[in-house]
């Protein structure tokens, strides 16, 4: 990820702060939404898919665009695939390992789930790349 010309690496470490926590918040909305709507409360589920999409599509991509997250979609397939690729050899089964010397089980076996479906979209990801150059 290239920052914008000029951004000071403190200021884009905050950027990458803030693009976390927007992140998460939508991610964490859109739960909740489910939930809200699954309990029968439409008006709050909607208010929770408002609020996600404003985190999404407004704060998010403004930081995204200050940060120079998005390129063209040969850059944008590499940067996934590396992603992509720190989840499944580093970082999932590291977690994993963590988890289970904690004998935290369902942690576990979740982190190793997830793996096997980031190796079916890094798999995907290489394809697509792979078809645009």
């Amino acid at each position: 990820m290239s920052a914008a010309p000029g951004l000071h690496s403190a200021t884009k470490e905050d950027v990458l702060t803030a693009l976390r926590t927007e992140a998460f918040t939508y991610a964490r909305s859109m739960l909740y939404a489910a939930a809200a709507r699954r309990n029968g409360r439409t008006e709050i589920a909607d208010l929770f898919e408002s609020t996600a999409r404003t985190e999404l599509e407004e704060h998010f991509a403004a930081l995204a665009d200050l940060a120079g997250i998005v390129g063209d979609d040969a850059d944008n397939l590499r940067a996934a695939i590396e992603a992509e690729s720190y989840e499944i050899e580093v970082m999932y089964p590291t977690f994993a390992e963590h988890a289970t010397r904690a004998t935290d089980t369902a942690a576990a076996e979740c982190f190793t789930e997830i793996r096997r479906h980031e190796i079916d979209h890094l798999e995907a990801l290489r394809e697509a790349l792979i078809d645009i150059t």
